[in-house]
């Protein structure tokens, strides 16, 4: 199982492997910072290299005669260590109480101390604290009595224990932050996609399957959703496809009756009924147009849609139809501009004809759009304000075609919202008349 589990990329294994690595960075970091900070954060003296460059440098001098031997150290000095002869060991002005060095310690120092003289070492931390002489320093004793002391010119500042643990640890944090950053971004991305190819799809019907990609887990959730929206592709197909013969069908009986009308000798009757047939062959038409225009979609495109509602209302104006505006002079939005006219002009001429003073209101974030259609006209009961989107429903309780329309405007504008991912909402006025909402996703 575990086998199976390393070979298939799964998110299980995407963790695990996110957990590895950051133990692996974390250790590497860190043996970086004891080997990159080695001086300053204080290794002990045995740790520097120190003591096998003083155990040669001693058996020099200490052969050599006492007058040369101030001579000898200089000459022995270099950028990295300087050395120092005196007679007595208060002439270097060290610390009292040096920390003694055992020879067993380093294998080198066997054969120089075997004879039990004295040698002492000293940290930075020995040096009265925040003393600008701290430094490192070994002291030898010659077998005469003087000493030799050995001192690394740098000045070393390091640091306290409780520092060193604190750097430890926010090396592991930055290791982990760091790892788990890029293996959440590289697990993100397929679900990011996913979840927009997800919302693509709810604005837009016809949008292709998504492509294949991602964890298992991720994989068998785009296959399941692309398996979905097949079937929703061939369900809406199948019932425009349906509902468009069945409007096309009538349309020879209709045209039977209507023959058959003329012939009726009762002339009050052949009216009444020619306006039935006529009203029906009005809705039919209706119902053929939007179902023709539910099957050939329109492709999304950028537009400025502030300039697309002017075009609406200087269209108006040529009628002699004032409509108001409130909202930027530019807005460019993705979308499908001939559908958002339709909509528009479709709640335009509702105001007209219902109401008075119709005006349009451009707002959004940076999330949605906001196109809100009032006029000052009576409203809507609160129960009728969803009943309206229904098909062929008309409030307007005439049998005027011109005034009360067939009943599939409102529907069809709905419709044709929500094929973008957005609303089309109708609310009363507080101060009387409708507000027609039409809310639209920012892709």
């Amino acid at each position: 199982m575990i086998r199976r589990m390393l070979r298939r990329d799964t998110l299980s294994r995407r963790i695990a492997l996110t957990i590895v690595a950051a133990m692996l960075t974390s250790l590497a970091l860190n043996a970086l910072f004891v080997q990159v900070a080695g001086i300053w954060a204080r290794p002990p003296i045995e740790r520097t290299g120190l003591l096998e460059q003083i155990a040669a440098t001693v058996r020099v001098i200490e052969a050599a005669p006492v007058p040369l031997r101030p001579q000898l150290a200089d000459a022995a000095s270099s950028p990295r260590l300087k050395v120092a002869w005196k007679a007595q060991r208060a002439d270097f002005g060290l610390p009292a109480g040096g920390n003694p060095v055992e020879a067993g310690r380093v294998p080198v120092l066997q054969l120089l101390l075997a004879d039990g003289r004295t040698m002492e070492a000293f940290n930075p931390d020995d040096w009265p604290s925040h003393s600008p002489q701290a430094h490192y320093a070994a002291l030898v004793q010659l077998v005469d009595g003087s000493w030799l002391s050995f001192t690394p010119p740098e000045r070393v500042w390091g640091l306290e224990a409780s520092t060193r643990i604190a750097v430890v640890i926010a090396l592991g944090l930055i290791a982990t932050l760091l790892v788990a950053w890029i293996a959440t971004r590289q697990l993100a991305k397929p679900l990011q996609r996913f979840a927009s190819a997800a919302r693509r799809f709810g604005g837009d019907l016809r949008a292709p399957p998504i492509k294949i990609e991602g964890p298992e887990e991720i994989r068998q959730a785009i296959i399941a959703f692309n398996t979905m929206q097949a079937q929703i592709q061939h369900f809406i197909g199948e019932r425009t496809h349906m509902l468009a013969s069945i409007s096309h069908d009538l349309r020879a009986p209709l045209t039977r009756m209507r023959l058959r009308s003329e012939f009726m000798e009762d002339l009050d009757n052949q009216g009444k009924q020619i306006r039935d047939i006529e009203e029906m062959q009005s809705m039919i038409n209706a119902a053929l147009a939007f179902f023709r225009e539910d099957t050939h979609g329109e492709p999304t495109t950028a537009f400025d849609l502030a300039e697309l509602l002017q075009t609406v209302i200087d269209d108006y104006r040529d009628q002699n139809i004032a409509v108001g505006y409130s909202g930027p002079a530019h807005w460019v939005y993705e979308g499908r501009p001939l559908g958002i006219k339709r909509v528009i002009v479709n709640l335009l001429e509702n105001a007209e004809k219902y109401a008075q003073h119709p005006s349009i209101a451009l707002s959004g974030d940076g999330y949605t759009i906001c196109i809100e259609v009032s006029d000052e006209g009576p409203g809507i009961a609160e129960e009728s304000l969803e009943r309206v989107f229904d098909p062929f429903l008309r409030l307007e309780t005439s049998r005027n075609r011109e005034t009360g329309g067939v009943g599939l405007g409102l529907s069809a504008a709905r419709a044709i919202v929500r094929e973008q991912g957005g609303e089309l909402t109708l609310s009363n006025r507080s101060g009387g008349g409708l507000v027609a909402r039409v809310e639209l996703p920012i892709q």
